[in-house]
């Protein structure tokens, strides 16, 4: 039985997942750090084949802890799903949060690459798969997307890092890259208004949390020869548009 390792599966895309790769009969160890999210995760895809690890993606001694503690059953790892991560803010950068940027930096890519690295001698071990959850936002710049924009192009950049350094282990590394998709993504990133999360995404179809899952458990089904190294992907109401113009006035 494979087994596979979701940040962030409390809500989302990483709950999505947990239950896309549970319902072809692989073992999910999920974390986040909402536990009662995490029980709740556990109690609908079973307790024998799912463990719950809550903890603080940023809390490092929390994450070593829960790490050691893996039962011998879910230590060999074959799927490393990093999909933990937020944004936070929507101002631009001179009216922005400092707080907000480096909250999004430890969660976003320390956390990320502190765990892949601790993993990564079972995933070596197991010629498994990383698949780093980035955005078009590592892309496509946009007002306000600043520090967020960041560090999304940083996982893009990391994965695509990942591959060169792996290179004949046999292990897979996938950057996804989804532009919007309706989660709590954007009630995180304001605060909880329900108001503009809605307006965001009224008339839109935006992407669904199982739409990415099936991306995700795509990317990590495929046979062991086949690499994606990236996938972006929009929904079809959105795309990329021209560049900002500032225009001068003369006096």
């Amino acid at each position: 039985m494979k087994t596979a390792f979701i940040t962030g599966g409390t809500s989302g895309f990483g709950a999505a997942a947990a239950r896309r790769f549970a319902k072809e009969g692989w073992q999910i160890v999920v974390t986040g750090r909402r536990t009662d999210r995490l029980e709740a995760l556990v109690k609908e895809l079973g307790g024998d084949k799912t463990l719950a690890l809550p903890f603080d993606m940023r809390d490092k001694a929390a994450m070593e802890s829960a790490l050691s503690s893996l039962p011998a059953k879910y230590r060999d790892i074959d799927a490393l799903v990093n999909n933990a991560g937020l944004a936070l803010g929507t101002a631009p950068a001179p009216q922005a949060k400092l707080d907000d940027w480096t909250r999004m930096i430890d969660t976003n890519i320390t956390s990320l690459v502190t765990i892949t690295h601790k993993l990564l001698p079972t995933l070596i071990k197991r010629k498994g798969v990383i698949v780093n959850i980035s955005s078009i936002a590592g892309s496509y710049p946009y007002p306000g997307g600043n520090v967020y924009g960041g560090t999304k192009a940083f996982v893009k950049q990391f994965s695509l890092g990942l591959r060169s350094d792996l290179h004949g282990t046999g292990v897979r590394v996938t950057s996804i890259e989804p532009g919007m998709a309706e989660t709590e993504f954007t009630l995180v990133r304001t605060g909880g208004n329900q108001a503009a999360s809605d307006a965001l995404y009224k008339g839109v179809r935006p992407l669904t949390a199982d739409d990415i899952a099936e991306m995700i458990y795509w990317v990590a089904a495929l046979p062991q020869h086949v690499n994606i190294n990236r996938l972006e992907v929009m929904p079809v109401n959105q795309s990329s548009s021209g560049f900002q113009v500032f225009r001068e006035t003369s006096d």
